[in-house]
């Protein structure tokens, strides 16, 4: 199992899924403020009554977050396996070094495709129709990188649907705030894996393999960086004044913007030898607490 989750990096769902509780608990809020169900209770009454009810619902979101993800990671190992080979930083990953073979990591991918299908029949119909979608875009991803530098805004798109397919699993229908955080996601998702594929550069661009850094260089690739995030920090105020949120949202909000703010000053202070903690921990802290912010008001106005 062990070697299983290192080969998804499952760590590293810390990006997404913040943003997917998110979704779910605007859900909440949606329901538990329309339904007459909820009307004699307040404040944490809902909240209790609601997981009382639902409850299995939420075990399910996460389910789906998990085998769509573990589906995805996996799907990219198993098509680059033979670049991983080549890239002396990607050679020691499971496939190639022999720790998985090529054949297992498919079964892997086929089981979590399955579940996560299977899981999205018993949410509700919208998702469960929604459900090839969602796949199509996560593992196409995979395969972008062989046909154009927009690969970071595929990762972004795949990575922006959870919030909005949390959302759609508690309410079953299409919102505009839910919305603006998938936006936001969006944004961050793409700039961030730019800043990523630095490390890249001269590989991709001996084997024909398409990125931002790649065709535009690092010095361009930066700065496309930077415009992303500012549109994630956009959508994010947005969505703050949109939702009618007045206190513990925007403490989250400004412990971001300072996040993304120091991830750029360490690529630009220090280059590619920050990567670890520009990427992985920046992105990791800031996508928690200002998901524990967001849900924390959500709560305290229900």
């Amino acid at each position: 199992m062990k070697k299983y989750l290192s080969l998804v990096k499952f760590s590293h769902t810390i990006f997404a899924l913040p943003f997917a509780l998110i979704g779910f608990f605007l859900g909440m809020y949606a329901v538990t403020t329309s339904e007459l169900l909820y009307a004699n209770f307040i404040g944490i009454q809902k909240f209790v009554i609601f997981f009382k009810l639902h409850g299995t619902l939420f075990l399910f979101v996460l389910l789906c977050m998990v085998t769509a993800r573990n589906a995805a990671m996996a799907f990219n190992r198993y098509i680059d396996r033979k670049f991983d080979e080549q890239n002396p930083r990607t050679a020691i990953r499971e496939i190639p070094s022999g720790i998985i073979t090529p054949g297992n990591a498919l079964f892997f991918i086929s089981i979590n495709v399955m579940l996560f299908v299977a899981t999205t029949y018993f949410i509700n119909s919208i998702c469960f129709y929604l459900s090839p979608i969602e796949l199509f875009v996560i593992l196409v991803y995979s395969l972008t990188k062989r046909f154009t530098f927009l690969c970071h805004l595929i990762l972004g798109v795949g990575l922006a649907l959870a919030p909005i397919g949390a959302f759609l699993a508690v309410k079953g229908s299409f919102e505009l705030l839910p919305l603006m955080f998938s936006f936001a996601v969006f944004f961050w998702v793409s700039g961030f894996d730019i800043i990523y594929a630095l490390q890249d550069e001269q590989f991709d661009k001996e084997n024909q393999l398409h990125s931002i850094p790649s065709y535009f260089g690092q010095s361009k690739a930066k700065w496309i960086s930077r415009a992303l995030h500012f549109g994630a920090i956009t959508c994010l105020f947005v969505a703050g004044v949109f939702g009618n949120f007045v206190s513990v949202f925007w403490i989250g909000f400004f412990v971001f913007v300072l996040l993304l703010f120091y991830q750029h000053f360490l690529i630009f202070k220090y280059g590619l030898q920050k990567i670890d903690l520009a990427f992985f921990t920046t992105n990791g802290i800031a996508s928690i607490l200002f998901a524990l912010c967001v849900i924390t008001e959500i709560i305290m106005h229900l």
